[in-house]
């Protein structure tokens, strides 16, 4: 990753986040806020325990939240929709939060929408927006963003992209090259530009972090990380790794090392909410199932027999459930199997990884690092630059690197 010098930085760190009334979302700002008020231990952040000791993070109290939103809402009313979903948002702490959560909503704008005058099927609250050119949507997504910072006195602002998975995007000659992106937003080909892109465009064209948590091929295509690489800012994605894949990636080392062969792998994942509904989509599933798939082979280093099943069971909202079943060889050839469920609220998985994710994003800022984080694979399926999947082996990248920075 390349360097640039340093900068100060001020006291308050803006987080941008596009999808922010999302379940993700909300929890991420719940979560800080209970945080910093003393309502809750900071459980599940990699930067507050000992692996990070020494390294001057950034208070959670510190954090200013804003984003992008395309469904019609607040903060305290999308928590209260938690709430009656899962449980996982508690009333109390929510009334004790209650002021601070709308002052944060205050901070919120519309977003953008995949096609121009349309709405998301079957979400409700969904706003349609006038017709525009690629190039006003990005213009008022950069002015919005820049209006946040002058706002709460910002020295830096950090990106995050939590939007719902799009479809797979074939990419094309206009994504291999900034010149050649750039000449399709002029020519305003939305074919070939989704609204991850337009978010991750305006986060480069700023020179801001930016965090791609959705498995969304669209959003850090080669031309766009150009773009990250020209205005010398950091960036990483692509789909947070917060359930199943979580543990595959821990246990499918575990056959290695002890050379059990694995012949058959079986993953079926059932899960509700706004992003099954989504996924409930053949074609934004395709995009979720590549990502979860693809670790076991790298690995194991052998081919093997995989599928990974994802269904929509509405009543389950965010907590989803995932059954494996493991078929391995070992000592005389004998066959043998292992199945585990892995049950959680996803939500409640993901909102720490993004404090942390935001909080490193804004440490290699301050260091004047640009380009790809590679030592934050292991809060990824698909870290981009990384081909190592083995979590063990991700994790000693984030330690390294951890020890880096304490040497100064």
């Amino acid at each position: 990753m390349a360097k640039k010098p340093a900068t100060s930085r001020s006291k308050r760190l803006g987080v941008w986040l596009f999808g922010a009334y999302g379940g993700l979302a909300t929890t991420v700002v719940v979560g800080a806020r209970a945080i910093a008020k003393g309502l809750s231990e900071p459980r599940g952040l990699t930067t507050e325990t000992d692996v990070a000791k020494g390294i001057s993070w950034r208070p959670l109290d510190s954090l200013v939240f804003g984003g992008h939103e395309i469904r019609e809402s607040d903060y305290p009313t999308a928590a209260a929709e938690i709430h009656s979903k899962t449980g996982s948002l508690p009333p109390e702490l929510l009334r004790k939060l209650k002021r601070d959560l709308a002052t944060q909503s205050k901070n919120v704008v519309r977003g953008v929408l995949p096609n121009a005058g349309a709405t998301i099927e079957g979400l409700a609250g969904a706003v349609k927006r006038r017709k525009d050119t690629l190039r006003r949507q990005i213009a008022q997504i950069q002015r919005d963003i820049k209006a946040f910072q002058k706002k709460h006195r910002l020295d830096r602002v950090v990106c995050v992209n939590l939007t719902s998975t799009e479809p797979t995007l074939r990419l094309s000659a206009a994504h291999k090259t900034l010149a050649a992106f750039e000449r399709a937003l002029d020519k305003d080909n939305q074919k070939a530009v989704r609204p991850s892109a337009l978010y991750a465009y305006a986060a480069g064209s700023l020179g801001l972090p930016f965090i791609h948590f959705t498995p969304s091929n669209s959003a850090l295509t080669p031309a766009i990380e150009e773009l990250f690489a020209a205005n010398n800012a950091p960036f990483m994605g692509c789909d947070g790794k917060t359930g199943e894949t979580l543990v595959k990636s821990a246990l499918a080392p575990m056959f290695k090392y002890r050379d059990l062969r694995v012949l058959s792998w079986q993953g079926y994942n059932i899960l509700g909410d706004r992003d099954g509904h989504v996924l409930a989509d053949s074609e934004n599933k395709k995009s979720k199932v590549d990502s979860k798939d693809a670790l076991l082979q790298s690995i194991l280093g052998y081919p093997l027999h995989t599928h990974v099943g994802i269904d929509y069971v509405p009543s389950l909202h965010d907590l989803k459930t995932a059954w494996d079943f493991v078929h391995f060889e070992g000592f005389l050839g004998f066959k043998m199997a292992l199945q585990f469920i892995w049950q959680g609220c996803d939500a409640i998985l993901a909102a720490p990884l993004i404090l942390d994710l935001v909080r490193f994003a804004d440490l290699a800022a301050s260091r004047g690092e640009s380009g790809s984080m590679p030592h934050l694979a292991c809060f990824f399926k698909q870290p981009l630059g990384v081909k190592e999947q083995d979590l063990h082996g991700q994790w000693q990248l984030l330690s390294d690197y951890l020890d880096r920075v304490r040497a100064g």
